[in-house]
């Protein structure tokens, strides 16, 4: 049977930067930062008082009030950019055949938030008191199964939980069920709201997350020597896809093609990757091989640029050996920079970055990156500090994650 072809329609995205597309890609190629003192909960007592928080979030402006309450924090942020993604996509799903559309939205955490609250409520009142609606709301399919709810989909509907990346393996497997031909549309991406207490003293105590206090906006310095950390973040990225001749019939406006998808594990180390970056560049050869292109076809590569030590130079690792000497003609930018890392969302954004690449002709900086790392590759470019124009016809986007997991995905001007 012949493959069938995938394309974007649809984009939404919620992070500390920006609230929709426009803004925030704007925002990352002025090289603004979403970098803040976290203002939700008293952090006196924390090594770390700031991240990529997103003030003033309005969920009722996507979802009814009484429906909201019923949702923790993450599936709220996933509604907000379904919604978005959905509404720009033109979809009208009261005409479409809706078992033949699904969802597939990953997190690497879920209702954190929520675990928390309820786990006050039963040592503060008793058992008794904790809420009916915990287990709704802590669940990690919880994102996934609102969007389908909402929009009465009933297709596939799952969610992929592979730590950070969780959005690139959840975009690839919607996208692997349109090409072999189980669904027609997809409304997947990645969701995340761990910046809680809790979640912000596990990375503390892991000594994960750059100590910068005196000045958040500069602590997420993705391939600079003097990073110390990545900064934790909060947000969604979803995205609509479609099989590729359906939307062209329904004249929908369509962004990219997605082109290739590959997930591979290093089977090393829960939380390290292997030094040498094998794991990521099988991941990487595997999606241009699944794509069909040559590495030298690659105009950009987002990278997954966490601003760790342990990452940055095995991802720089990585990309040279599967590129080689075009290695060093790729403009390669982490906008972790700018946002810092939002887990289980991190992927879904950052392939939202690479559809923008694409469309207008830039690429954003990796912001607050100083002096780079010889370690890392001096020769590479990693688009230091200032965004620039250029035709970008195919990018690809690495997302690495706790586990060993490693995914990656392929997308190309139509």
């Amino acid at each position: 049977m012949k493959r069938r072809r995938v394309v974007i329609t649809g984009r939404g995205c919620v992070t500390a930067l920006a609230e929709s597309v426009g803004d925030f890609f704007a925002a990352l190629c002025e090289g603004r930062s979403g970098i803040s003192t976290i203002e939700s909960f008293d952090t006196s007592a924390y090594p770390v008082h700031f991240g990529g928080e997103i003030k003033d979030f309005d969920v009722t402006k996507y979802v009814d009030q009484r429906e909201s309450k019923r949702m923790d924090r993450f599936t709220q942020f996933a509604m907000a950019a379904a919604h978005q993604a959905v509404a720009d996509s033109g979809l009208d799903f009261s005409k479409e055949d809706v078992s033949r559309a699904g969802v597939v939205v990953g997190t690497g955490i879920g209702g954190i938030g929520e675990i928390e609250q309820q786990h006050i409520r039963l040592l503060d009142k008793g058992p008794g008191k904790v809420s009916p609606f915990c287990v709704p709301r802590l669940m990690a399919n919880a994102a996934s199964g609102n969007i389908a709810i909402r929009y009465g989909l009933r297709g596939p509907n799952f969610c992929v939980s592979s730590a950070c990346a969780s959005g690139n393996n959840a975009i690839g497997e919607a996208f692997a069920n349109i090409v072999c031909g189980r669904s027609d549309i997809m409304i997947t991406g990645g969701a995340e709201a761990a910046l809680t207490p809790v979640g912000l003293a596990s990375f503390c105590a892991a000594r994960s997350l750059s100590l910068r206090n005196d000045d958040p906006q500069a602590a997420s310095r993705p391939f600079d020597k003097d990073r110390d950390g990545f900064v934790l973040s909060e947000g969604a990225g979803v995205l609509v896809l479609e099989e590729e001749g359906r939307a062209r019939k329904r004249g929908a406006k369509i962004y990219a093609e997605l082109l290739g998808y590959s997930a591979t594990d290093d089977g090393y180390h829960i939380t390290a990757p292997l030094p040498d970056g094998a794991g990521a560049a099988s991941a990487m050869k595997r999606a241009l091989a699944d794509a069909g292109l040559a590495p030298e076809k690659i105009d950009y590569i987002n990278a997954h640029g966490t601003g760790t030590e342990l990452n940055d130079c095995a991802e720089s690792s990585a990309i040279r050996y599967v590129f080689a000497e075009h290695a060093y003609k790729i403009p390669v930018s982490s906008t972790k920079s700018s946002i810092g890392h939002l887990l289980g969302a991190s992927g879904a954004v950052e392939l939202i970055v690479c559809v923008e690449a694409i469309n207008e002709a830039a690429i954003p900086p990796t912001v607050n990156l100083e002096n780079p790392d010889e370690r890392c590759d001096l020769k590479m470019d990693y688009v230091p500090l200032q965004a620039r124009q250029a035709k970008v016809n195919y990018a690809l986007s690495n997302s690495f994650g706790f586990g060993g997991h490693d995914a990656c995905l392929v997308v190309g001007k139509v």
